[in-house]
């Protein structure tokens, strides 16, 4: 199959993580290294491009023990959405709860901060879809 013929229907996809501290009230965001996709990306939310062997999720779960050294569940989706940055990309946002670990940056994290949610967006250099940060700002 020869992928570049298609103009619709083909994305890469990112599965992102939105992990919530219901004692602290903040969710986890990590700066990360220079993206070679996306050079405005800066702070972001965990995940990463999901393998074919796997289930997103379980993928999801991975890539975040890797990224932050935690381990979560994976409780639901928030919202799905391409970027006017590159249409290309199509990021599945996940509500995840840490259930262990011992929090570290990791692979292509160069940093890691627990944030309120209302303060996400002063950290994102590219665009928050208004249903994630609506989605942010009713975490209880």
């Amino acid at each position: 199959m020869n992928w570049s013929e298609f103009n619709r229907g083909v994305f890469l996809v990112n599965a992102l993580g939105i992990i919530y501290n219901p004692e602290t009230k903040k969710v986890l965001i990590g700066r990360r290294e220079k993206d070679p996709y996306i050079k405005e990306l800066t702070w972001c939310f965990p995940g990463g491009r999901p393998g074919y062997e796997q289930e997103v999720e379980d993928y999801l779960k991975l890539e975040i023990k890797k990224k932050t050294g935690l381990e979560v569940r994976v409780d639901k989706i928030v919202f799905a959405k391409t970027y006017p940055e590159k249409r290309e990309f199509l990021s599945i946002y996940y509500y995840c709860t840490a259930t262990s670990g011992e929090e570290r940056a990791g692979e292509k994290f160069t940093e890691i901060k627990w944030v309120k949610p209302e303060e996400v967006k002063d950290y994102f250099a590219t665009s928050l879809h208004q249903k994630v940060m609506d989605f942010l700002l009713n975490l209880k």
